[in-house]
């Protein structure tokens, strides 16, 4: 199929060359025209403007959105809408908040636009060679796109999870999860650290992650950051934050949903922007490792 990306950023380019090597005829625009002249000498397609990328399609659009959450994909919808047919097809893969979602959707359905909200994880890597994706759409358009997400997932990587929205739901509740986990893998650390065993961290991980019930990508990760700095020193623990943490807890507060684990986590990454712990370094280490998050470096 004909797919179009727009944002070419750590994700988008790598997703863009998933796709192409799975056969799809992918269309890459970036604001900078050397991520999209990388793309081109890569295989693929490129257009240097919206309005070009729209151009090249013989049939019906599939623009695949890889831009920031927020004001960043709203306006690059705005800006979509005037040049796309009625049943194109606008897939928004970031991590957009489940309500700017739904009301998104309202907007873009009166226009005759088909809409669909893809929640990615699994990282550079995934996006590269195999996603897990929280796609919401409607039955007929999932119907029409679930060839693409097939292609690109890992198996049984793909999930329609529903209406409209729900993709942005699952995957941000996903991501809540995913900082208790790593919370739980940063404390377990510091523990070691301050014990009175002199221990190599790097091993322990490994040791963690072959047979024992914790065994996890993330801990393979961990053990990948302990092998590149031995006691992550020159790493600060400021550990950044793309909102879905905080919108978890939100949810659950509204749903009157206990969530202490989620909630405590949440904390620690605001508390680290006020003081040092080891548990901040490995959780900050453990983001870099999976999805190329900037660490602070002393």
């Amino acid at each position: 199929m004909q797919i179009g990306i727009v944002g070419l950023g750590r994700m988008g380019y790598n997703l863009a060359l998933n796709l192409k090597d799975n056969g799809h005829d992918v269309i890459g625009f970036n604001r900078s025209e050397k991520k999209v002249n990388q793309l081109i000498l890569e295989g693929a397609k490129g257009a240097h403007t919206l309005e070009e990328l729209v151009s090249k399609f013989n049939g019906r659009r599939i623009i695949w959105l890889m831009v920031p959450s927020g004001l960043p994909t709203q306006s690059m919808i705005d800006m979509l809408i005037p040049m796309l047919d009625i049943h194109d097809i606008i897939i928004d893969g970031g991590n957009s908040n489940f309500n700017d979602t739904l009301a998104r959707y309202e907007v873009i359905k009166a226009k005759g636009i088909d809409f669909v909200d893809a929640g990615t994880s699994g990282g550079i890597e995934g996006a590269r060679y195999g996603a897990c994706s929280m796609v919401g759409a409607e039955n007929d358009v999932f119907t029409f796109l679930e060839p693409i997400f097939k292609d690109i997932c890992v198996e049984n990587g793909y999930l329609h999870c529903g209406r409209v929205g729900s993709g942005h739901y699952t995957k941000m509740i996903h991501n809540g999860v995913e900082y208790g986990m790593m919370q739980a893998i940063g404390e377990g650390f510091e523990i070691l650290k301050e014990s009175q065993f002199e221990l190599d961290y790097e091993k322990v991980a490994k040791v963690w992650n072959n047979g024992s019930v914790i065994r996890s990508w993330l801990m393979e990760l961990a053990e990948s950051a302990f092998s590149k700095s031995e006691t992550l020193e020159e790493i600060k623990d400021v550990i950044g934050s793309n909102g879905e943490g905080l919108w978890t807890v939100e949810e659950a507060l509204k749903l009157k949903v206990p969530v202490p684990v989620i909630a405590g986590s949440l904390f620690v990454r605001n508390r680290s922007e006020q003081e040092e712990s080891f548990s901040g370094k490995v959780v900050a280490a453990l983001r870099n490792e999976f999805g190329g998050h900037a660490v602070e470096k002393k």
